[in-house]
């Protein structure tokens, strides 16, 4: 019998261990095993010509419709421009108390600002998002700790001023929340 685990499914080539690193983190952080999965999806299927951008709801619910029953939680990520309709752009996005999240990594990148590219950075940040977009499938809502993971973020600066770990009460509510 396969050991449950929270999954993330890679939707395009990520840089070797880019990932691992990641993973390692999530483990850390909701104590759980994360397994790490390659897969292929039309991406032209969710692209709105009019944003030209995708759309993160229907990403969400292919992944939602297509992810193992069997891992504890699952991740799908990816390298393209997400939105959904009342937002510009997003980062990442999961059913609350739900299966399964996404993230992706394209704004998150410094060349997109002109800044000079910094992959400790850009991990540091798609750890975060990640990390962020599990505690919601976990059922954590957004916090109002400054530091904590769970904050809210709009901006990639937010994302830089908060830690990848959760605050003592977001902890609590996650021991609440987590599966036997």
């Amino acid at each position: 019998m396969k050991k449950r685990a929270i999954t993330i499914i890679s939707y395009g080539q990520f840089e070797t261990g880019f990932l691992s690193k990641i993973a390692k983190e999530i483990t850390e952080i909701y104590q759980w095993p994360v397994t790490i999965e390659e897969r292929y999806i039309e991406l032209s299927t969710f692209y709105d010509p009019a944003r030209r951008q995708y759309d993160a709801n229907k990403l969400l619910r292919e992944i939602d419709n297509s992810s193992s029953p069997d891992a504890v939680k699952t991740i799908g990520v990816f390298h393209v421009d997400i939105f959904i309709p009342i937002f510009t752009y997003i980062f990442g996005q999961a059913f609350l108390n739900g299966h399964t999240g996404i993230a992706s990594l394209y704004r998150l990148k410094n060349e997109l600002y002109g800044i000079e590219p910094d992959n400790n950075i850009l991990l540091e940040r798609f750890a975060k998002v990640i990390i962020h977009e599990l505690g919601h499938a976990f059922g954590l809502k957004h916090c109002y700790t400054p530091s904590c993971v769970m904050l809210s973020s709009t901006y990639m600066e937010d994302i830089d001023q908060k830690e990848h770990k959760l605050c003592s009460k977001c902890r609590a509510e996650l021991s609440l929340n987590l599966p036997g």
